[in-house]
């Protein structure tokens, strides 16, 4: 059993930053591989990004490429998420999810993710 608790989230306007994470409790959090994920109003939820087991393998939604990064720390299970150059349509909740396996990719679909933080709100102001 894994549990996922977001935080980070807030107001920010165009052109700036936030700095999410993603806390992990139980154990073997290194087993799973990990993807941030969004949802706008209105919108379905979206891939933002996903990291390997280890973090040596990434992948980026070409929406955010280039702005946001994402990091992890195994040993004190944590996930984070830098999100620079913010602008209005990443509006959105932001989820952190965990993927019984050592590679995730914007191909892997949702329902294959096995646990779900409860999200944390972006907004970003023009």
């Amino acid at each position: 059993q894994v549990q996922l608790v977001e935080s980070g989230g807030g107001l920010v306007q165009a052109g700036g930053s936030l700095r999410l994470s993603c806390a992990a409790s139980g154990r073997l959090f290194s087993s799973y591989a990990m993807g941030w994920f969004r949802q706008a109003p209105g919108k379905e939820r979206e891939f933002v990004v996903g990291i390997s087991w280890n973090g040596g393998r990434t992948d980026y939604a070409d929406s955010v490429k280039g702005r946001f990064t994402i990091s992890r720390d195994n040993a004190n299970k944590r996930v984070y998420l830098q999100m620079n150059s913010l602008k209005p349509e990443d509006t959105a909740v932001y989820y952190c999810a965990a993927y019984r396996g050592t590679v995730v990719a914007r191909t892997t679909p949702p329902n294959q993710y096995d646990y779900w933080g409860q999200g944390t709100q972006v907004t970003v102001s023009s």
